[in-house]
């Protein structure tokens, strides 16, 4: 054994047991909503980026990177996944440790807090019901400001906390931390606003015709000319998913179904497993637990787990697909990898597979196949969930492009007028007029620029992931989502050539072996827009 292969061992040996630990308290804390809780994740935190930030062990780790003397192909990825990981912690403990504290703090604040509409509190799942269902508009109004009230809790905590990380991104050598983040991601910036560049131009005019014709449903709906709509007309607080249009009610289809045993038979036909996901899982609301979903990975051993807050309509039926996704992503991974390659090599190849499964929730064909619909229910649905669908991709990547490109100038100027650019940017890429005199950080309200910064960006890449992969499954097996009901022959591939490899290769390069394919707007476009580049 290497001496750099031992400090390896030896490091592993230390920070597994705590990044465990973290997962643990992060479960705890989102389950209870408890301050305790948080307190311990903060405290294991700072532990685990104490580490990181030891120069002796960066210098080891440095020296095993730019030298050429690593033969084994998986110890030299795993340097180069301990070298940007240390890179990034290259700055005062107290920093870091501060960072941490105030990230925790900010998320917490986000955890408890409930809209109030009347006195009365309100879940997410009733803020969402609302704006569904509600012919109210004063209501809806009220209920939407109401859930924005987040953003004037945090806005301050949150500004502090873009600021230290900009400092802790100046220290180690990059101009800002949006900067950093990408590097230490192993993305170019330059290659990624290309990109995202590119799917504006294949998304706008499409796009444009979509909203027109949302904008005229909700208009004869509310009785208001398409000019007055505003933010709380549409049925998500950010308008990142679609607006139901057409006599098609997919809720209606899942209403009184279990989509958690519809979705476990269905993995399960494709030979993957998810009964010891569900068995650890936290499925159903309850107060003080967070109201949102997502699919943790405790100990890279099989200790995997969901959040999530389930009822029996099409929005949660297609998160329980996605965060299983998720879930067969990491069991999949080979356990005979070195720990630290023992995970995806990217946010955005996990966030594809949960994607492509995800997408099965408005897939015609899909739904007769889970649902047991006739050929004649299947055929009149059709056309609308289709539609559907591709609204619901479009949407998303013109709400994708306000995140990406509103964290990129929050990080380059926290200081600016960020309430103004955020509306902006929804003005442009979204069509949504601001509120007439509105003047919030309405920005802050989005948990993910708090708890996964930089990273909304890997949603949309996901998708465009996603829909290689889906490219890919027609051109090989014969089949698209409509078919997969049953085939493990590809529920194999995705285990033996997406999931099994981990993080052994770099995520661009693990997508092109995968797929043949290297990644553009080109198979998105294609699937949602009709036309590539």
């Amino acid at each position: 054994m290497t001496d750099f292969a031992r400090f390896v061992e030896t490091h592993v040996e230390r920070i597994a047991p705590l990044d465990r630990e973290a997962a643990l308290a992060y479960w705890e804390a989102s389950l209870s909503g408890s301050d305790e809780h948080f307190r311990r994740f903060s405290r294991l935190q700072k532990r685990i980026e104490e580490i990181y930030a030891d120069t002796g062990a960066f210098a080891v780790v440095r020296r095993a990177w730019e030298e050429d003397g690593i033969e084994d192909p998986l110890l030299k990825r795993s340097a180069g996944v301990l070298y940007r990981r240390y890179l990034g912690n290259q700055v005062d403990p107290a920093l870091l440790g501060r960072i941490v504290e105030l990230a925790s703090e900010v998320e917490g604040a986000f955890g408890t807090f409930r809209t109030e509409e009347n006195g009365k509190t309100l879940t997410m799942n009733d803020v969402h019901d609302i704006l569904r269902t509600s012919g109210d508009q004063e209501r809806r109004r009220r209920v939407w400001e109401a859930n924005k009230r987040v953003g004037r809790v945090v806005a301050d905590r949150l500004l502090e906390l873009v600021r230290l990380r900009n400092e802790s991104a100046r220290a180690a050598g990059f101009g800002d931390y949006h900067a950093m983040s990408l590097e230490l991601a192993e993305q170019d910036g330059d290659e990624l606003l290309a990109l995202f560049d590119d799917l504006d131009r294949l998304t706008a005019g499409p796009f444009a015709a979509i909203k027109e014709e949302i904008d005229g449903h909700l208009a004869a709906r509310f009785g208001v000319p398409a000019g007055e709509l505003r933010p709380w007309h549409y049925e998500d607080p950010f308008f990142q998913e679609a607006v139901s249009v057409g006599d098609v009610d997919l809720d209606a289809f899942y209403r009184g179904t279990d989509p958690v045993v519809l979705a476990r038979d269905f993995y399960a036909g494709l030979g993957m497993d998810v009964e010891p996901i569900l068995r650890a899982s936290d499925l159903y609301e309850r107060e003080g637990k967070n109201p949102h979903a997502f699919c943790t990975d405790i100990d890279r051993r099989g200790d995997v787990r969901i959040l999530a807050n389930m009822k029996d309509n099409a929005y949660w039926m297609e998160t329980i697909l996605h965060e299983l996704g998720h879930g067969v992503y990491d069991l999949g991974i080979d356990g005979e990898l070195p720990w630290l390659l023992r995970t995806y090599p990217h946010l955005a190849t996990t966030e594809a597979a949960a994607m492509f499964f995800g997408r099965l929730a408005q897939d015609p064909a899909w739904m007769r196949a889970a649902l047991g619909l006739g050929d004649a229910e299947t055929e009149r649905i059709g056309l609308a969930v289709s539609r559907s669908l591709r609204a619901k991709q479009l949407v998303f990547a013109r709400w994708c492009q306000v995140m990406f490109r509103f964290e990129r100038e929050l990080y380059r100027d926290p200081g600016g007028d960020l309430n103004a650019l955020w509306w902006d940017l929804v003005e442009r890429h979204q069509l949504v007029r601001r509120p007439d005199g509105r003047d919030e950080p309405d920005w802050a309200t989005k948990i993910h620029i708090v708890s996964s910064p930089v990273y909304y960006h890997n949603y949309m890449l996901g998708e465009m992931i996603a829909s290689l992969f889906a490219s890919h499954v027609r051109r090989r097996f014969g089949v698209d989502g409509a078919g997969l009901h049953g085939r493990r022959d590809v529920g194999d591939w995705f285990n033996e050539v997406v999931f099994r490899p981990g993080n052994s290769h770099r995520w661009d390069r693990h997508v092109e072996l995968a797929t043949g394919e290297a990644l553009t707007a080109a198979a998105f476009a294609d699937q949602f827009v009709g036309e590539a580049p």
